[in-house]
């Protein structure tokens, strides 16, 4: 890319960096700020191939923290060490400390399901299951909790208003999930998500097989979220990362680069390497 066209590219991101600030609050010291997750010294391995180098990070409560960087940087290895789903498959390790609100995520003695219950996972792509609008939001209400058929409702009902799809689907809740658009399934698969009140969301390239309207009302939604939960934002898409995020971490080759705020990372990057990155001029 033309270094001309990339500074323009940089100053457009800026740019959109500048708007967002005026409805976002974000402290400007960061040690003031409550952590959520404490990662430290976290490798990653798929079998002998090392994925992940020495990670080490702080994530702010009811803050977006966008993971940027090229294709297979490590980014969604990472995030999936957050609540262990990695281990649903062989032959996957990780080595270090990850702390969510001081217990060892990593720990033996952890409890996967409780831990998968504070952590909750939005995928790529869409993924409702087989079965009712309804049933999709009810299903983790019915493996965490007891409770009976109203309160049920009412709480399936929250989870659809907070996802901003119960005007959509409030008169067909008995259809199946997968009859709804692409935009409308991966704001099912949220309502899902936070129906069981995580306390953190990981959003692995949310809106990535979406249309650009539905992309926007993702964004939206992430904007409302972050009040009550910590969001964190894998992305390829820089003018989302610049809109939505408190925070930014550029990965590369299974290392984090560079980690600040956002603001900081389009405006005035530390490293060149970021700056080659998100202007274009590699990855």
């Amino acid at each position: 890319m033309p270094a001309e066209k990339s500074d323009n590219l940089f100053c457009s991101l800026a740019g959109l960096v500048d708007e967002r600030k005026t409805s976002t609050t974000v402290d400007s010291d960061p040690s003031k700020q409550a952590v959520k997750i404490s990662v430290r010294n976290l490798n990653f391995f798929y079998g002998h191939h090392q994925a992940l180098f020495d990670n080490t990070i702080d994530l702010f409560a009811n803050q977006v923290t966008a993971i940027i960087g090229p294709s297979g940087c490590g980014k969604s290895t990472h995030i999936r060490t957050y609540n262990r789903i990695f281990e649903l498959y062989r032959n996957q390790k990780a080595q270090g400390q990850i702390l969510l609100d001081g217990e060892d995520v990593l720990s033996p003695e952890m409890n996967l399901i409780d831990l998968r219950k504070r952590v909750g996972m939005i995928f790529q792509k869409p993924s409702p299951f087989p079965m009712t609008i309804f049933e999709n939001v009810a299903y983790g209400l019915r493996l965490h909790y007891r409770i009976g058929r109203n309160e049920l409702a009412d709480r399936v009902e929250m989870a659809l208003k907070r996802s901003a799809l119960w005007d959509e689907v409030q008169d067909k809740l008995d259809r199946p999930g997968t009859e709804l658009s692409g935009g409308q399934q991966q704001r099912l698969c949220i309502a899902r998500a936070i129906a069981v009140e995580p306390e953190v969301l990981l959003m692995d390239e949310p809106s990535s097989a979406i249309d650009p309207v539905a992309t926007a009302k993702i964004e939206d939604l992430i904007e409302a979220l972050k009040e009550k939960y910590t969001i964190v934002l894998v992305t390829h898409n820089m003018q989302q990362a610049a809109r939505v995020s408190d925070y930014t971490a550029f990965f590369y080759n299974g290392s984090i680069v560079e980690f600040g705020r956002t603001e900081q990372i389009f405006k005035k990057p530390a490293m060149k390497q970021t700056e080659d990155y998100i202007t274009g001029r590699f990855g």
